[in-house]
């Protein structure tokens, strides 16, 4: 057990004790709600319910349990993920499509952190205990590049690189139609969709997104865009082509056309993560890297350009 003593701060005074816990330690209120229950919370040496009242300068004595041993992540080997950059701060690989970024409830299928460490790649210890390393995801559905940290220090520059959107995320789309303007930019909030929890929406109070895009090449029933994204939000190419209604090809989750798809022989959707430029937490220095289409998208452009 780990005992912690130290006065209350006057900015947690005439707070419950559950509340002004959970604020001060970061932990949830139901987790200082028990433990002041098993009498592992005090004040002035006397036990505190959750429900009483801190006083700024009164002794707080709290004794919490010892963090639980995280279960080491199993390290399985994924086909066809290549290794693009390695070095002892980051690694950058090229996704294939039907990987996750990392473990989650619900997900038995292959991880990207699993294939690492399938392959011996130590990553950063940093984040929460199954996303140990990673700076930023790629859905399961979307092929290209992805970075993870491996030490500590790139784990912390990189991620302030992507809040403060100083990191060049370069993707290709094929998306239905022609967008008009042939190039621009969507400003648009997202959130989840009101009524579909598994699938995310253009919503009035959703939260900041903004995405830039330039056509490449116009085909007779889509075209090919690069688009360069300044936030990261969930599904965000995903949502904002298909609230112009231009989803991408493939995607039928976001209204894509199912003769289109099939005909095409795209069981998801056509989206590439196709460049990936930042400043390397070692030395500053700007790199980039380039990712070529995987087999189903670039046989799914062919058979437009013949088409065209």
């Amino acid at each position: 057990m780990n005992a912690r003593t130290l006065p209350v701060p006057d900015g947690l005074d005439g707070m419950r004790v559950d509340a002004g816990l959970a604020k001060l330690l970061g932990l949830s209120r139901t987790i200082v709600a028990a433990l002041a229950e098993s009498g592992d919370v005090s004040l002035d040496g006397r036990p505190a319910g959750k429900s009483d009242r801190l006083t700024a300068g009164a002794w707080l004595e709290v004794t919490l349990p010892e963090p639980e041993r995280a279960e080491p992540l199993p390290a399985i080997a994924v086909e066809g993920m290549g290794i693009v950059y390695e070095d002892d701060d980051l690694v950058v690989v090229d996704k294939p499509v039907g990987v996750a970024a990392h473990p989650s409830p619900g997900w038995t299928g292959p991880t990207v952190i699993g294939g690492l460490a399938a392959a011996g790649v130590r990553v950063s210890t940093s984040g929460a205990a199954e996303r140990q390393g990673v700076v930023h995801r790629l859905d399961v559905g979307t092929t290209g590049l992805m970075m993870v940290a491996k030490s500590e220090h790139a784990y912390t520059v990189l991620k302030r690189a992507f809040k403060e959107r100083t990191v060049d995320k370069g993707y290709h789309a094929l998306v239905q139609g022609h967008p008009d303007p042939s190039a621009g930019t969507i400003d648009a909030p997202i959130d989840r969709h009101p009524k579909h929890d598994y699938k995310f929406a253009v919503v009035a109070n959703g939260r900041p997104s903004i995405t830039h895009y330039e056509t490449i090449e116009a085909f007779r029933a889509a075209s090919l865009v690069d688009v360069k994204l300044e936030t990261g939000r969930t599904h965000q190419i995903r949502v904002h082509f298909a609230a112009l209604r231009h989803p991408c090809v493939g995607d039928l989750t976001y209204g894509a056309d199912p003769v289109l798809a099939k005909r095409l022989k795209m069981t998801r959707q056509w989206l590439h993560a196709r460049r990936l430029g930042f400043h390397h937490p070692a030395d500053g220095q700007w790199v980039e890297f380039t990712s070529e289409y995987p087999d189903d998208l670039r046989v799914a452009l062919e058979k437009l350009t013949a088409e065209s």
